[in-house]
Protein backbone atom coordinates (compact mmCIF):
# COMPACT_ATOMS: atom_id res chain seq x y z
CA UNK A 1 0.00 0.00 0.00
CA UNK A 2 3.00 2.30 0.46
CA UNK A 3 3.19 2.56 -3.33
CA UNK A 4 -0.13 4.43 -3.27
CA UNK A 5 0.70 6.75 -0.39
CA UNK A 6 0.24 10.40 -1.34
CA UNK A 7 3.35 12.43 -0.43
CA UNK A 8 2.64 15.94 -1.71
CA UNK A 9 -0.28 18.31 -2.19
CA UNK A 10 0.34 18.20 -5.93
CA UNK A 11 0.03 14.42 -5.88
CA UNK A 12 -3.18 14.71 -3.84
CA UNK A 13 -4.65 17.01 -6.49
CA UNK A 14 -3.61 14.67 -9.29
CA UNK A 15 -4.85 11.52 -7.55
CA UNK A 16 -8.12 13.15 -6.54
CA UNK A 17 -8.78 14.35 -10.09
CA UNK A 18 -8.05 10.91 -11.50
CA UNK A 19 -10.24 9.18 -8.89
CA UNK A 20 -13.23 11.33 -9.85
CA UNK A 21 -12.75 11.28 -13.61
CA UNK A 22 -11.93 7.58 -13.87
CA UNK A 23 -12.75 5.79 -10.60
CA UNK A 24 -12.64 2.35 -12.22
CA UNK A 25 -9.03 2.75 -13.33
CA UNK A 26 -8.00 4.43 -10.07
CA UNK A 27 -9.37 1.75 -7.73
CA UNK A 28 -8.47 -1.10 -10.09
CA UNK A 29 -4.80 -0.19 -9.76
CA UNK A 30 -4.95 0.01 -5.96
CA UNK A 31 -6.95 -3.21 -5.59
CA UNK A 32 -4.40 -5.04 -7.72
CA UNK A 33 -1.83 -4.65 -4.93
CA UNK A 34 -3.80 -7.08 -2.74
CA UNK A 35 -3.93 -10.88 -2.79
CA UNK A 36 -6.91 -12.20 -4.76
CA UNK A 37 -7.86 -15.79 -5.41
CA UNK A 38 -9.54 -14.63 -8.64
CA UNK A 39 -9.35 -11.21 -10.28
CA UNK A 40 -12.61 -9.32 -10.67
CA UNK A 41 -14.53 -9.00 -13.91
CA UNK A 42 -15.89 -5.51 -13.27
CA UNK A 43 -14.35 -2.91 -10.95
CA UNK A 44 -17.41 -0.78 -10.22
CA UNK A 45 -21.12 -0.80 -10.89
CA UNK A 46 -23.30 1.83 -9.31
CA UNK A 47 -26.79 3.24 -9.47
CA UNK A 48 -27.61 5.92 -6.90
CA UNK A 49 -31.31 5.93 -7.88
CA UNK A 50 -31.78 2.59 -6.08
CA UNK A 51 -29.16 3.08 -4.42
CA UNK A 52 -26.83 0.23 -5.29
CA UNK A 53 -23.05 0.03 -5.50
CA UNK A 54 -20.98 -3.07 -6.26
CA UNK A 55 -17.19 -3.30 -6.14
CA UNK A 56 -14.89 -5.82 -7.81
CA UNK A 57 -17.67 -8.11 -9.04
CA UNK A 58 -16.48 -11.60 -9.87
CA UNK A 59 -13.39 -11.17 -7.73
CA UNK A 60 -12.62 -13.70 -5.01
CA UNK A 61 -10.47 -13.23 -1.92
CA UNK A 62 -10.24 -13.65 1.82
CA UNK A 63 -9.51 -10.51 3.79
CA UNK A 64 -7.47 -12.39 6.40
CA UNK A 65 -4.98 -13.48 3.75
CA UNK A 66 -4.39 -9.78 3.15
CA UNK A 67 -4.23 -8.92 6.86
CA UNK A 68 -2.13 -11.90 7.94
CA UNK A 69 -0.84 -14.49 5.45
CA UNK A 70 0.75 -12.12 2.95
CA UNK A 71 2.86 -10.55 5.71
CA UNK A 72 4.36 -13.82 6.92
CA UNK A 73 7.24 -13.84 4.44
CA UNK A 74 8.67 -10.47 5.50
CA UNK A 75 6.91 -9.60 8.76
CA UNK A 76 6.43 -12.89 10.58
CA UNK A 77 8.34 -11.65 13.63
CA UNK A 78 7.10 -8.06 13.53
CA UNK A 79 4.56 -7.08 16.18
CA UNK A 80 1.05 -6.92 14.74
CA UNK A 81 -0.91 -6.14 17.92
CA UNK A 82 0.26 -4.62 21.18
CA UNK A 83 -2.27 -5.27 23.93
CA UNK A 84 -2.23 -2.76 26.78
CA UNK A 85 -4.36 -4.03 29.70
CA UNK A 86 -6.69 -1.97 31.85
CA UNK A 87 -4.39 -2.40 34.87
CA UNK A 88 -1.05 -0.64 34.27
CA UNK A 89 0.61 -3.22 36.52
CA UNK A 90 -0.45 -6.09 34.24
CA UNK A 91 2.18 -6.76 31.56
CA UNK A 92 1.36 -5.71 28.02
CA UNK A 93 1.30 -8.43 25.35
CA UNK A 94 2.89 -8.38 21.91
CA UNK A 95 1.48 -10.59 19.14
CA UNK A 96 3.69 -11.02 16.09
CA UNK A 97 2.11 -11.57 12.69
CA UNK A 98 3.12 -15.22 12.92
CA UNK A 99 1.55 -15.64 16.36
CA UNK A 100 -1.61 -13.74 15.40
CA UNK A 101 -2.02 -15.89 12.31
CA UNK A 102 -1.75 -19.00 14.48
CA UNK A 103 -4.27 -17.72 17.05
CA UNK A 104 -6.74 -16.73 14.34
CA UNK A 105 -6.51 -20.07 12.55
CA UNK A 106 -6.86 -21.97 15.80
CA UNK A 107 -9.99 -20.10 16.84
CA UNK A 108 -11.39 -20.40 13.32
CA UNK A 109 -11.15 -24.15 13.83
CA UNK A 110 -13.00 -23.77 17.13
CA UNK A 111 -15.81 -22.02 15.28
CA UNK A 112 -15.94 -24.80 12.70
CA UNK A 113 -15.89 -27.48 15.41
CA UNK A 114 -18.94 -25.78 16.89
CA UNK A 115 -20.88 -25.96 13.63
CA UNK A 116 -20.20 -22.45 12.32
CA UNK A 117 -19.83 -22.26 8.56
CA UNK A 118 -19.66 -19.72 5.76
CA UNK A 119 -22.57 -17.28 5.93
CA UNK A 120 -23.50 -17.98 9.57
CA UNK A 121 -23.75 -14.95 11.84
CA UNK A 122 -21.69 -14.75 15.04
CA UNK A 123 -22.37 -12.12 17.70
CA UNK A 124 -19.31 -10.95 19.65
CA UNK A 125 -19.93 -9.30 23.05
CA UNK A 126 -16.47 -9.05 24.56
CA UNK A 127 -14.12 -6.63 26.30
CA UNK A 128 -11.21 -4.98 24.48
CA UNK A 129 -8.82 -7.91 24.75
CA UNK A 130 -6.74 -9.59 22.01
CA UNK A 131 -9.27 -12.42 21.75
CA UNK A 132 -11.81 -9.92 20.44
CA UNK A 133 -9.62 -9.10 17.43
CA UNK A 134 -8.80 -12.79 17.05
CA UNK A 135 -12.51 -13.67 17.02
CA UNK A 136 -13.27 -11.03 14.39
CA UNK A 137 -10.51 -12.31 12.11
CA UNK A 138 -11.40 -15.95 12.77
CA UNK A 139 -14.95 -15.31 11.58
CA UNK A 140 -13.62 -13.65 8.44
CA UNK A 141 -11.22 -16.56 7.93
CA UNK A 142 -14.06 -19.06 7.50
CA UNK A 143 -16.59 -16.70 5.92
CA UNK A 144 -18.80 -16.33 8.98
CA UNK A 145 -20.35 -12.89 9.40
CA UNK A 146 -19.34 -11.17 12.63
CA UNK A 147 -21.59 -8.75 14.48
CA UNK A 148 -19.71 -7.05 17.30
CA UNK A 149 -21.81 -5.48 20.05
CA UNK A 150 -20.15 -2.91 22.32
CA UNK A 151 -19.55 -4.48 25.74
CA UNK A 152 -21.14 -1.51 27.50
CA UNK A 153 -24.59 -2.28 26.11
CA UNK A 154 -27.43 -3.72 28.20
CA UNK A 155 -28.96 -7.17 27.87
CA UNK A 156 -31.95 -5.64 26.07
CA UNK A 157 -29.73 -3.93 23.48
CA UNK A 158 -27.66 -7.09 23.06
CA UNK A 159 -30.73 -9.29 22.57
CA UNK A 160 -32.18 -6.91 19.98
CA UNK A 161 -29.00 -7.05 17.91
CA UNK A 162 -28.61 -10.83 18.23
CA UNK A 163 -32.17 -11.41 17.06
CA UNK A 164 -32.09 -8.85 14.27
CA UNK A 165 -28.93 -10.43 12.82
CA UNK A 166 -30.18 -13.98 13.53
CA UNK A 167 -26.89 -14.94 15.15
CA UNK A 168 -26.17 -18.63 15.53
CA UNK A 169 -23.38 -18.19 18.09
CA UNK A 170 -22.48 -15.76 20.86
CA UNK A 171 -18.91 -15.08 21.98
CA UNK A 172 -18.56 -13.40 25.36
CA UNK A 173 -16.42 -13.31 28.52
CA UNK A 174 -16.95 -13.88 32.22
CA UNK A 175 -16.43 -10.17 32.75
CA UNK A 176 -14.62 -7.11 31.49
CA UNK A 177 -12.42 -4.55 33.19
CA UNK A 178 -13.25 -0.88 32.77
CA UNK A 179 -11.22 1.33 35.06
CA UNK A 180 -11.84 0.31 38.65
CA UNK A 181 -15.00 -1.61 37.76
CA UNK A 182 -15.77 -5.09 36.44
CA UNK A 183 -18.67 -5.45 34.01
CA UNK A 184 -20.49 -8.81 34.46
CA UNK A 185 -20.62 -9.64 30.75
CA UNK A 186 -21.62 -13.29 31.15
CA UNK A 187 -24.56 -12.40 33.40
CA UNK A 188 -25.71 -9.74 30.95
CA UNK A 189 -25.33 -12.18 28.06
CA UNK A 190 -27.32 -14.87 29.90
CA UNK A 191 -30.16 -12.41 30.45
CA UNK A 192 -30.14 -11.51 26.75
CA UNK A 193 -30.09 -15.16 25.70
CA UNK A 194 -33.43 -15.78 27.42
CA UNK A 195 -35.06 -14.13 24.41
CA UNK A 196 -32.63 -15.31 21.70
CA UNK A 197 -33.73 -18.69 20.38
CA UNK A 198 -31.47 -18.36 17.33
CA UNK A 199 -28.27 -18.82 19.39
CA UNK A 200 -27.16 -22.45 19.46
CA UNK A 201 -23.78 -22.13 21.21
CA UNK A 202 -22.06 -19.63 23.50
CA UNK A 203 -18.29 -19.57 23.96
CA UNK A 204 -17.02 -17.86 27.11
CA UNK A 205 -13.56 -16.33 27.56
CA UNK A 206 -12.10 -16.25 31.06
CA UNK A 207 -10.79 -12.73 31.64
CA UNK A 208 -11.73 -11.44 35.13
CA UNK A 209 -12.07 -14.83 36.89
CA UNK A 210 -15.59 -13.84 37.86
CA UNK A 211 -17.54 -16.85 39.06
CA UNK A 212 -20.08 -17.75 36.38
CA UNK A 213 -22.31 -20.67 35.48
CA UNK A 214 -21.63 -22.55 32.27
CA UNK A 215 -25.06 -23.64 31.16
CA UNK A 216 -26.25 -26.03 28.47
CA UNK A 217 -24.83 -25.17 25.04
CA UNK A 218 -22.12 -23.02 26.65
CA UNK A 219 -18.40 -23.83 26.60
CA UNK A 220 -15.15 -22.27 27.80
CA UNK A 221 -12.89 -20.62 25.22
CA UNK A 222 -9.68 -22.10 26.64
CA UNK A 223 -11.09 -25.63 26.67
CA UNK A 224 -12.22 -25.40 23.04
CA UNK A 225 -8.86 -23.96 21.92
CA UNK A 226 -7.05 -26.93 23.45
CA UNK A 227 -8.92 -29.32 21.13
CA UNK A 228 -7.82 -27.89 17.76
CA UNK A 229 -4.70 -27.12 15.73
CA UNK A 230 -3.74 -23.95 13.88
CA UNK A 231 -4.09 -25.19 10.32
CA UNK A 232 -7.07 -23.45 8.73
CA UNK A 233 -7.06 -22.53 5.03
CA UNK A 234 -8.92 -19.31 4.28
CA UNK A 235 -12.43 -19.63 2.84
CA UNK A 236 -12.88 -18.26 -0.67
CA UNK A 237 -15.20 -15.25 -0.57
CA UNK A 238 -16.76 -13.23 -3.36
CA UNK A 239 -15.86 -9.56 -3.22
CA UNK A 240 -19.52 -8.71 -2.60
CA UNK A 241 -20.03 -11.36 0.11
CA UNK A 242 -20.95 -10.01 3.51
CA UNK A 243 -17.97 -9.45 5.85
CA UNK A 244 -19.76 -8.07 8.90
CA UNK A 245 -22.88 -6.45 10.31
CA UNK A 246 -22.42 -3.51 12.66
CA UNK A 247 -25.28 -1.67 14.27
CA UNK A 248 -25.44 2.11 14.45
CA UNK A 249 -25.71 3.64 17.91
CA UNK A 250 -29.43 4.31 17.63
CA UNK A 251 -28.96 7.98 18.49
CA UNK A 252 -31.35 8.96 15.69
CA UNK A 253 -33.86 6.15 16.09
CA UNK A 254 -33.83 2.37 16.00
CA UNK A 255 -30.28 0.96 15.52
CA UNK A 256 -29.67 0.00 11.90
CA UNK A 257 -27.59 -3.00 10.94
CA UNK A 258 -24.94 -1.81 8.48
CA UNK A 259 -23.53 -4.44 6.13
CA UNK A 260 -20.00 -4.18 4.75
CA UNK A 261 -18.70 -6.55 2.11
CA UNK A 262 -15.27 -8.08 1.65
CA UNK A 263 -13.59 -6.47 -1.35
CA UNK A 264 -14.45 -2.79 -1.40
CA UNK A 265 -14.23 -2.45 2.38
CA UNK A 266 -10.76 -4.00 2.46
CA UNK A 267 -9.36 -1.78 -0.29
CA UNK A 268 -10.82 1.45 1.08
CA UNK A 269 -9.92 0.99 4.74
CA UNK A 270 -6.36 0.01 3.85
CA UNK A 271 -5.97 2.95 1.46
CA UNK A 272 -7.38 5.55 3.84
CA UNK A 273 -5.38 4.25 6.81
CA UNK A 274 -2.13 4.51 4.86
CA UNK A 275 -2.84 7.99 3.55
CA UNK A 276 -4.61 9.80 6.37
CA UNK A 277 -2.08 8.73 9.01
CA UNK A 278 0.90 8.55 6.61
CA UNK A 279 1.77 5.25 8.25
CA UNK A 280 5.28 3.94 7.53
CA UNK A 281 5.66 0.17 7.81
CA UNK A 282 9.08 0.24 6.18
CA UNK A 283 11.38 3.04 7.27
CA UNK A 284 14.67 3.50 5.45
CA UNK A 285 17.38 5.12 7.59
CA UNK A 286 20.15 6.79 5.52
CA UNK A 287 23.67 5.57 6.25
CA UNK A 288 25.50 7.72 3.70
CA UNK A 289 26.50 7.20 0.06
CA UNK A 290 22.95 6.13 -0.76
CA UNK A 291 23.10 3.19 1.64
CA UNK A 292 20.12 2.64 3.94
CA UNK A 293 18.97 0.24 6.60
CA UNK A 294 15.48 -0.74 7.62
CA UNK A 295 14.20 0.43 10.99
CA UNK A 296 11.18 -0.51 13.10
CA UNK A 297 7.73 0.24 11.69
CA UNK A 298 5.57 2.99 13.14
CA UNK A 299 3.45 2.21 16.19
CA UNK A 300 -0.15 3.30 15.71
CA UNK A 301 -2.79 3.61 18.42
CA UNK A 302 -6.51 4.15 17.99
CA UNK A 303 -8.19 4.39 21.41
CA UNK A 304 -11.63 3.34 20.14
CA UNK A 305 -13.47 0.13 20.97
CA UNK A 306 -13.83 -2.57 18.32
CA UNK A 307 -17.54 -2.43 19.14
CA UNK A 308 -17.70 0.64 16.90
CA UNK A 309 -16.82 1.10 13.22
CA UNK A 310 -13.67 3.05 14.14
CA UNK A 311 -12.34 -0.06 15.86
CA UNK A 312 -13.24 -2.36 12.98
CA UNK A 313 -11.64 -0.18 10.33
CA UNK A 314 -8.76 1.49 12.15
CA UNK A 315 -7.72 -0.95 14.88
CA UNK A 316 -8.15 -4.24 13.01
CA UNK A 317 -8.63 -4.32 9.25
CA UNK A 318 -7.00 -1.11 7.97
CA UNK A 319 -3.79 -1.35 10.02
CA UNK A 320 -3.30 -5.10 9.58
CA UNK A 321 -3.87 -4.89 5.82
CA UNK A 322 -0.93 -2.45 5.80
CA UNK A 323 1.34 -4.67 7.88
CA UNK A 324 1.14 -2.16 10.73
CA UNK A 325 1.77 -2.43 14.45
CA UNK A 326 -1.53 -1.50 16.11
CA UNK A 327 -2.24 -0.95 19.81
CA UNK A 328 -5.35 -2.36 21.54
CA UNK A 329 -6.21 -0.66 24.84
CA UNK A 330 -8.51 -2.30 27.37
CA UNK A 331 -8.79 0.63 29.75
CA UNK A 332 -10.12 4.17 29.96
CA UNK A 333 -8.27 7.52 29.81
CA UNK A 334 -8.98 8.30 33.49
CA UNK A 335 -7.60 5.13 35.11
CA UNK A 336 -5.57 5.06 37.26
CA UNK A 337 -5.31 8.79 36.52
CA UNK A 338 -5.82 11.21 33.63
CA UNK A 339 -2.28 10.71 32.41
CA UNK A 340 -2.90 7.12 31.28
CA UNK A 341 -3.07 7.87 27.54
CA UNK A 342 0.29 9.63 27.65
CA UNK A 343 1.86 6.91 29.78
CA UNK A 344 0.87 4.37 27.12
CA UNK A 345 2.18 6.62 24.33
CA UNK A 346 5.55 6.85 26.08
CA UNK A 347 5.66 3.15 26.93
CA UNK A 348 5.06 1.94 23.38
CA UNK A 349 6.68 4.88 21.55
CA UNK A 350 3.45 5.65 19.72
CA UNK A 351 3.81 7.54 16.43
CA UNK A 352 0.16 7.98 15.38
CA UNK A 353 -2.52 8.61 18.02
CA UNK A 354 -6.25 8.61 17.15
CA UNK A 355 -8.94 9.45 19.70
CA UNK A 356 -12.27 11.23 20.19
CA UNK A 357 -12.84 14.93 20.92
CA UNK A 358 -14.87 13.90 23.99
CA UNK A 359 -11.73 12.32 25.46
CA UNK A 360 -9.63 15.39 24.63
CA UNK A 361 -12.14 17.73 26.28
CA UNK A 362 -12.15 15.56 29.41
CA UNK A 363 -8.36 15.46 29.56
CA UNK A 364 -7.87 19.20 29.08
CA UNK A 365 -9.78 19.85 32.32
CA UNK A 366 -6.96 18.29 34.32
CA UNK A 367 -3.46 19.62 35.09
CA UNK A 368 -1.22 19.79 32.04
CA UNK A 369 1.50 18.26 34.21
CA UNK A 370 -0.25 14.92 33.57
CA UNK A 371 0.82 15.31 29.94
CA UNK A 372 4.20 16.93 30.49
CA UNK A 373 5.53 14.19 32.78
CA UNK A 374 5.66 11.78 29.81
CA UNK A 375 8.02 11.69 26.83
CA UNK A 376 5.87 12.10 23.72
CA UNK A 377 8.73 12.74 21.30
CA UNK A 378 7.77 9.83 19.04
CA UNK A 379 4.36 11.27 18.19
CA UNK A 380 4.08 12.43 14.57
CA UNK A 381 0.34 12.45 13.91
CA UNK A 382 -2.66 13.20 16.14
CA UNK A 383 -6.16 12.29 15.00
CA UNK A 384 -9.75 12.91 16.04
CA UNK A 385 -12.86 10.91 15.21
CA UNK A 386 -16.53 10.53 16.08
CA UNK A 387 -17.69 14.15 16.33
CA UNK A 388 -16.54 17.67 15.46
CA UNK A 389 -13.70 19.02 17.59
CA UNK A 390 -14.05 22.53 19.01
CA UNK A 391 -11.22 25.04 18.60
CA UNK A 392 -10.25 25.11 22.29
CA UNK A 393 -9.81 21.33 22.42
CA UNK A 394 -7.95 21.33 19.08
CA UNK A 395 -5.51 23.95 20.36
CA UNK A 396 -4.94 22.10 23.65
CA UNK A 397 -4.27 18.89 21.70
CA UNK A 398 -1.90 20.71 19.36
CA UNK A 399 -0.04 22.69 22.03
CA UNK A 400 0.29 20.24 24.91
CA UNK A 401 0.25 16.81 23.27
CA UNK A 402 1.71 17.59 19.86
CA UNK A 403 3.95 20.44 21.10
CA UNK A 404 3.06 22.25 17.88
CA UNK A 405 5.06 19.68 15.89
CA UNK A 406 2.43 17.05 15.01
CA UNK A 407 0.02 17.00 12.12
CA UNK A 408 -3.61 16.84 13.27
CA UNK A 409 -6.12 14.92 11.16
CA UNK A 410 -9.78 15.69 11.91
CA UNK A 411 -11.56 12.78 10.26
CA UNK A 412 -15.19 12.78 9.10
CA UNK A 413 -17.00 9.56 8.28
CA UNK A 414 -19.64 7.21 9.72
CA UNK A 415 -20.66 3.60 10.24
CA UNK A 416 -22.38 3.58 6.87
CA UNK A 417 -19.25 4.57 4.93
CA UNK A 418 -16.86 2.11 6.58
CA UNK A 419 -13.88 4.42 6.12
CA UNK A 420 -12.74 8.03 6.36
CA UNK A 421 -14.43 10.31 3.80
CA UNK A 422 -13.03 13.76 4.59
CA UNK A 423 -9.71 14.51 6.30
CA UNK A 424 -6.38 16.19 5.88
CA UNK A 425 -3.47 13.84 5.13
CA UNK A 426 -0.89 14.06 7.91
CA UNK A 427 1.93 16.39 6.93
CA UNK A 428 0.83 16.39 3.28
CA UNK A 429 -2.30 18.54 3.09
CA UNK A 430 -2.94 21.46 5.40
CA UNK A 431 -4.81 20.95 8.68
CA UNK A 432 -6.93 23.64 10.32
CA UNK A 433 -8.71 23.79 13.67
CA UNK A 434 -12.36 22.63 13.49
CA UNK A 435 -12.12 21.74 9.78
CA UNK A 436 -12.04 18.19 8.41
CA UNK A 437 -10.67 19.93 5.28
CA UNK A 438 -10.47 17.91 2.04
CA UNK A 439 -12.31 14.88 0.63
CA UNK A 440 -10.44 11.64 0.19
CA UNK A 441 -9.79 10.48 -3.39
CA UNK A 442 -13.00 9.04 -4.77
CA UNK A 443 -15.24 11.16 -2.56
CA UNK A 444 -17.42 13.93 -3.99
CA UNK A 445 -19.00 15.93 -1.11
Amino acid sequence: MHRFQINSFKQYQEDYKRSIENPEEFWDEIASSFVWKKKWDKTLEWDFTKPEVKWFQGGQLNITENCLDRHLEKRANQTAIIFEPNDPNEPSQHFTYKALHSHVCRFANVLKANNIKKGDRVCIYMPMVPELAIAVLACARIGAVHSVVFAGFSSTALAARINDAECKMLLTADGGYRGSKITPLKAIADEALKSCSCVETTIVLKRTNTEVEINANQVWWHEEIAKVDDNCPAETMDAEDMLFILYTSGSTGKPKGMVHTCGGYMVYTAYTFSNVFQYKADHKVPLGREATRASAPDVYWCTADIGWITGHSYIVYGPLANGATTVMFEGVPSYPDYGRFWEVCEKHKVNQFYTAPTAIRALEKHPVSLVEKYNLKYLKTLGTVGEPINEEAWNWYNDHVGKGKCAIVDTWWQTETGGIMISSLAGVTRDKATFATLPMPGIQP
